[in-house]
């Protein structure tokens, strides 16, 4: 079976900071793979990387038996050769924020089809059934026409991953998606990532809602400065880790 996401001996440096350590990170098809760790640890740039949004240093990425292709030498002048490769893999990976990322400027209806019609080119009739239906799959349908700054934050949220799923990813990102929101609207945005684990959709998940992330997820990985420190089962990673580290941040989440 080709993975869905291998990623291996990613190295990430900002100026003298080395924020990745050589991570590497294997995803099949319809796993749920959550990223935990403290803040700094290197959790979000993990996933940039994979999304190319940054460029890792050195490492391979390999999206759907498709590998990125760089060019130099690494921890140098290292860096992406084929810039239309990166758009054709970013088609395949669908990436939610934590600050949401909607043009402010556009509805609701209007950021979901957008990318759709003029970067897949499906006719804008089709987009918008498409459209509604993902809208009322999250409960969104009625917010239509609404503009974001009339939103919640986790409606807000809520329409990102509509907008994201548009694209008809083979896997899903997640930047910390319940961060930014009121303690209140947190639930309705894990509710709509765990319908989705449950659909089978093959999830990478940078979060801090542990609970969730036990429940919902095939693999944890625990980042701590820029190694895995700890790799496993939910079970094994919250129940029984072999990192002291590991152990002493599960037990200062849970508290």
């Amino acid at each position: 079976m080709t993975d869905a996401v291998n990623v291996q001996e990613l190295r990430k440096s900002f100026g003298e900071l080395e924020v990745l350590k050589g991570i590497s990170l294997t995803a099949q098809q319809g796993d749920v793979v959550s990223v935990i760790g403290s803040s700094g640890s290197g959790k979000s740039t993990f996933l940039r990387c994979i999304n190319l949004l940054e460029q890792p240093d050195s490492g391979s990425i390999t999206v759907g038996g498709e590998s990125v292709t760089f060019k130099g030498t690494p921890g140098s002048d290292y860096r992406i050769a084929d810039r239309k490769q990166v758009e054709r893999l970013r088609r395949r990976l669908g990436m939610v924020f934590q600050n949401f990322a909607l043009w402010e400027h556009m509805s609701v209806l209007q950021n979901v089809i957008e990318a759709p019609v003029h970067v897949l080119g499906v006719k804008k009739a089709e987009a918008i059934e498409q459209a509604m239906e993902l809208l009322a799959r999250v409960g969104l349908a009625e917010k239509c026409d609404a503009y974001p700054a009339y939103l919640s934050g986790g409606q807000k949220q809520r329409a990102a991953i509509a907008r994201a799923l548009a694209m008809q990813p083979e896997v899903m990102l997640f930047d910390e998606p319940t961060s930014a929101l009121d303690p209140e609207l947190v639930s309705e945005v894990l509710q709509v990532i765990r319908a989705l684990a449950e659909e089978g959709r093959t999830m990478i998940l940078v979060t801090h809602e542990m609970r969730f992330a036990r429940d919902v997820s095939s693999h944890i990985m625990y980042l701590h400065e820029g190694i895995v420190e700890e790799s496993g089962t939910p079970d094994q990673v919250f129940n029984n880790p072999a990192s002291d580290r590991c152990r002493a941040f599960v037990q200062s989440v849970q508290q």
